[in-house]
């Protein structure tokens, strides 16, 4: 897949365009996307995505942008996978939300990207005044010469899928109803960095994750995951501040891995974190004894969610 970051320059290939931000690149975004890849090669069209960065919200909001399900680069490995051809990544700042959405549609979606196909979901806003809507697309399709295809909502169960409620899913822990909507599970990554050696006199050697300072870290608590660099091994992960240990410290992500009694050392490398289930809320324990207990309990029942695989061989 090629990614082009900018506007410009104008394309020599003419595209299918999915347009959209597609944080999470949930199940949603992934009917958007894939009306796209379907109507390329009909055409012969190059099956594209236009996204922004950073997120609109952070230009547009006096809040700034919500934590991001994606970051750009997790983004752009995701659309790999989904068959598009081409990422053009437009940067999004106060010029690009000033501009008027007959401007936009026709300088850049029409003139530089040389869109023939445009694929939106129902809810996509663009332009000044979010006053670019897929009725307008439509309106101004015959003149500039492409045609416009707008995608409904996708529901799991009798929630429309989004972002929003992805994140509020996320933030009460609640990662396996967020992980139908994304059609994946939620994917922590980061470096691991010196901890304290705390779990490992505990007997529950971890490595700690710095993630990327914009992504959502779920809720505090103990979960069960996959963890790994290429290849995923069953573990459990813990988020908070460790309230038994002088409590009130900055929230850590601390990840356990089952499947090896002796981990490699991890130390500067970057760690993929895949979660499955919530097994229980962060807390207080009366003494380290009981905490190492309860770490026990956790482990086990991690172990049995997960099935844990058999062939350690691999190399993490």
């Amino acid at each position: 897949m090629r990614v082009l970051r900018g506007l410009g320059r104008r394309l020599r290939r003419p595209l299918s365009l999915a347009m959209g931000v597609f944080d999470g690149v949930h199940v949603g975004h992934r009917a958007v996307i894939a009306a796209a890849v379907r109507a390329a090669p009909p055409s012969g069209l190059v099956p594209a995505v236009l996204t922004f960065e950073p997120h609109p919200d952070a230009v547009l909001q006096k809040q700034g942008a919500p934590p991001l399900l994606t970051t750009t680069k997790e983004k752009l490995a995701l659309l790999r996978g989904l068959g598009v051809c081409l990422a053009v990544i437009a940067p999004f700042d106060r010029e690009l939300a000033r501009a008027e959405a007959e401007a936009f549609a026709r300088d850049v979606l029409a003139r530089q990207l040389r869109a023939k196909c445009i694929i939106v979901g129902e809810n996509w806003r663009f332009g000044a005044g979010g006053r670019g809507t897929p009725a307008l697309l439509n309106r101004l399709a015959p003149a500039l010469a492409f045609r416009v295809s707008v995608v409904p909502p996708v529901c799991v169960g009798r929630h429309k899928v989004s972002s929003t409620r992805i994140r509020s899913l996320l933030l009460r822990g609640d990662v396996a109803a967020a992980r139908e909507l994304l059609g994946r599970p939620y994917r922590l990554s980061g470096r691991v960095v010196a901890g304290s050696g705390i779990g490992r006199t505990l007997g529950f050697p971890t490595a700690n994750l710095r993630a990327a300072t914009e992504k959502l870290v779920p809720a505090d608590g103990v979960y069960a995951c996959r963890a790994g660099r290429r290849r995923l091994w069953p573990a459990a992960a813990y988020i908070g501040s460790r309230p038994t240990f002088a409590g009130g410290g900055p929230r850590r992500i601390e990840v356990h891995l089952l499947a090896r009694p002796k981990p490699p050392d991890l130390l500067g490398a970057t760690l993929n974190v895949d979660f499955v289930a919530r097994l229980r809320g962060d807390r207080n324990f009366p003494s380290p004894k009981a905490l190492a207990a309860q770490m026990a309990r956790d482990c086990d029942k991690a172990q049995r969610l997960l099935q844990p695989l058999h062939d350690d061989s691999h190399v993490l």
